[in-house]
């Protein structure tokens, strides 16, 4: 047995070998490109969704897909800051699931920013303070972030990514057992996606939404008799011990994000184009503005409503379609929406999120 476990590690040896000669010379074209784009954005979300996913497409296993976006995201990060650290501004502070979100998306950040708020975060990266932003949008179980919305309204900065998160949550204490534990902390999200599972494991200790979920587990790190609705990361950085595991109610969980620039993207040829629109105060105006969709085979994803902050009871439409805004068939739909609408803002095209 030991002469064919020094085979299968001898072999492991030699292709680690050639895996690092490979890593290199890639980091060397990768290299070479940085210096004929010049000053222009390193990270290019569109490419960079084109390789995973024909990574992705190529891959035979034993590996899962998710695996080698992970590994490949982090090659291709590694690549980039040879060029110069990117500045990613999130909502902190580390421990929360922006910053998991931010690491899923960038194969690791070489300088993260963490902000107290996701007003902070627009700004960082309007002031260019920061090179790119990650903020929360919606959750599966608790619906759309609505200051997000309100901020993506009145920002110039483009949407250039969209990330999706599975997210699992743990109650997390200094306590050695769910009886010792009189009150939990979290995000309000975070109590609402757990509701179910506080109702019967704690039903009498009491709740308390905090700022994030990593200052909740602050505040279960320092008090007695708290716990906090948090990951394992932020169990890592406080030193909490986990009374219970993917605690959440849906166990499809996922939270989406965007990663904010003040550029554009290109086609990746698997996109997504966010829009707020604003109808006219007449009847029917809402089937007017996105009937040109239908007539041009565009599919509508998503359609959210928000008080638009302009008068009484008037909104305006986030809305989701398949597409870049440069495929002729969004193109033209969008040139009959403007002409309909009181008022549209294209938020930005970038690639559907990459597993």
């Amino acid at each position: 047995m030991s002469d064919i476990l020094k085979q299968h590690r001898d072999q492991i040896d030699a292709i680690d070998e050639q895996l690092l000669k490979l890593v290199n010379e890639r980091a060397s074209h990768a290299r070479q490109i940085g210096e004929l784009k010049g000053e222009g954005p390193i990270y290019r979300p569109e490419r960079e969704a084109q390789v995973l996913r024909r990574l992705v497409d190529l891959n035979a296993g034993p590996l899962p897909g998710e695996a080698v976006t992970a590994i490949f995201r982090s090659v291709m990060s590694n690549c980039r800051a040879l060029e110069r650290a990117l500045t990613v501004a999130f909502l902190g502070p580390l421990g929360t699931f922006s910053e998991e979100a931010a690491n899923k998306q960038f194969g690791g950040l070489s300088s993260p920013m963490q902000c107290n708020s996701i007003d902070e975060v627009f700004r960082m990266v309007e002031s260019g303070k920061a090179n790119y932003g990650v903020v929360p949008v919606e959750n599966s179980t608790e619906g759309a972030i609505g200051r997000t919305l309100d901020l993506l309204l009145e920002t110039r900065l483009h949407i250039c990514g969209e990330i999706e998160l599975p997210v699992h949550h743990n109650l997390l204490s200094k306590e050695a057992d769910l009886a010792s534990v009189r009150k939990v902390y979290s995000h309000a999200q975070s109590l609402g996606q757990c509701h179910e599972w506080l109702n019967r494991f704690l039903p009498n200790a009491e709740r308390q939404a905090v700022a994030s979920n990593a200052e909740a587990s602050r505040l279960a790190a320092s008090e007695p008799g708290a716990a906090a609705i948090a990951s394992l990361r932020a169990a890592e950085l406080f030193k909490l011990t986990d009374l219970g595991n993917n605690i959440e109610d849906d166990p499809k969980n996922t939270t989406r994000f965007l990663v904010l620039a003040d550029h554009d993207v290109t086609p990746s040829g698997q996109d997504k184009t966010s829009l707020v629109i604003a109808t006219k105060n007449v009847p029917g105006a809402m089937v007017s503005v996105l009937e040109p969709l239908s007539k041009n085979k565009v599919s509508m994803t998503k359609l959210e409503s928000r008080p638009a902050k302009m008068g009484l009871w008037e909104y305006v439409f986030f809305v989701d379609v398949e597409g870049h805004y440069q495929d002729i068939n969004l193109k033209n739909a969008l040139a009959e929406i403007e002409q309909r609408a009181s008022f549209v803002k294209v938020l930005g095209s970038y690639p559907v999120a990459v597993i």
